[in-house]
């Protein structure tokens, strides 16, 4: 989709953030500009604070020390206005298991005020490869299968900015090339994408931000 011109060039900003774990200090100094059209991945080694700061980002933690900031002001201070161009995915699937991925789907489409389209369900089904599977309750799926119903909301989503962990976990090779070129239509459209992955998308419009040793790669 493309995106209204009053939001077409959003930041989002990282200002020096630090993470804290215990009384260990996982980074700081975590300074980091992401605009519209960017896909940016996140590396570091196991423990370095990846997921946590996914999870600053999202706004599901504070940091302990720096800001996030959203069009330039602090994202606690427009909780509303920034989780409506929020898209998170964490390591929780997210699924209601006495629902069908059809159903989860469904819902996502209403509680997000998306069209009701069965077209755009079948569709997203497809991409994530679990079309057969959408009546079963999802407590009856594999952990993977779960995680896909999951991903499956990124065909249907309108938010602009995308923050992924690990995306790339329940999918074959073959469904990491689908939603490869799915987040890069997203961006191609102006929308924003931040992630982790074990493995390097293979894309030309990813760059990579490390965290160990922390600096723009």
């Amino acid at each position: 989709m493309q995106f209204s011109p009053q939001t077409d060039t959003p930041t989002l900003t990282l200002l020096n953030l630090a993470c804290e774990r215990g009384e260990a200090r996982l980074f700081e100094g975590c300074s980091l500009t992401i605009k519209a059209g960017q896909w940016w991945q996140i590396e570091g080694h196991n423990g370095i604070g990846k997921t946590s700061l996914l999870r600053i980002l999202a706004g599901l933690a504070e940091p302990a020390e720096g800001e996030v900031q959203w069009q330039g002001e602090k994202i606690q201070k427009q909780r509303e206005e920034y989780y409506a161009n929020l898209f998170y995915l964490g390591h929780s699937a997210g699924v209601k298991p006495e629902l069908t991925p059809w159903e989860n789907l469904r819902f996502y489409q209403k509680i997000h005020g998306l069209p009701l389209s069965d077209e755009a369900l079948w569709h997203a089904l497809d991409k994530v490869s679990l079309l057969g599977r959408e009546d079963l309750p999802c407590s009856h799926l594999s952990a993977g299968q779960q995680r896909r119903v999951a991903l499956a909301k990124l065909w249907l989503t309108q938010a602009r900015l995308w923050i992924l962990d690990e995306p790339f976990t329940a999918i074959d090779k073959k469904g990491v090339a689908e939603l490869i070129q799915h987040i890069e239509h997203h961006c191609t459209q102006g929308g924003m994408v931040i992630f982790t992955s074990h493995q390097t998308a293979e894309s030309a419009m990813v760059q990579t931000f490390s965290l160990d040793p922390f600096k723009v790669l």
